[in-house]
């Protein structure tokens, strides 16, 4: 195989408007390969969104290939195996795509809430000062506002 691009998306797979992602997906050919590291990195969305990006990607038909995905391995050779175990293939690795990213998006909204709860008991025993504010930041903003 031959990788053909590389592509760093700085944006959380919790959220489908990634522009790398969709610039991937614009690039690409029919029967491309996505490599992902891991599949929580392709979506941790939510079940509607997730069954969006899994439609964007059919109908590109660009197959996903996830480091932490051992079904997934068998994508990347497709057209080394019969159209039979390539159907099998694909339908397992997309059971197991699914099942990932709900997991992932679980952990995720696991973690968040873990997070809030921290945050309101340490507001509650008065030890929660939140982030500090950035001056530098807001006098550079304050600067071009009035620029205007």
């Amino acid at each position: 195989m031959q990788i053909a691009a590389w592509y760093l998306e700085s944006e959380s797979g919790a959220k489908l408007a990634r522009p790398e992602l969709f610039r991937i997906l614009a690039d690409a050919h029919p029967g491309d390969v996505l490599l992902v590291e891991q599949a929580d990195r392709l979506s941790r969305l939510g079940a509607a969104d997730w069954d969006r990006l899994k439609a964007e990607l059919a109908a590109r038909k660009v197959r996903v290939v996830a480091l932490d995905l051992p079904t997934s391995w068998t994508m990347a050779t497709t057209g080394k195996v019969d159209d039979f175990t390539g159907r099998m293939f694909d339908a397992i690795n997309g059971m197991m795509l699914d099942m990932l990213a709900a997991v992932a998006r679980k952990d995720y909204e696991d973690r968040r809430r873990r997070q809030f709860q921290g945050q309101a008991r340490a507001k509650a025993e008065g030890k929660y000062i939140g982030r500090p504010e950035n001056k530098r930041r807001n006098a550079k903003i304050a600067t071009m506002l009035a620029a205007e």
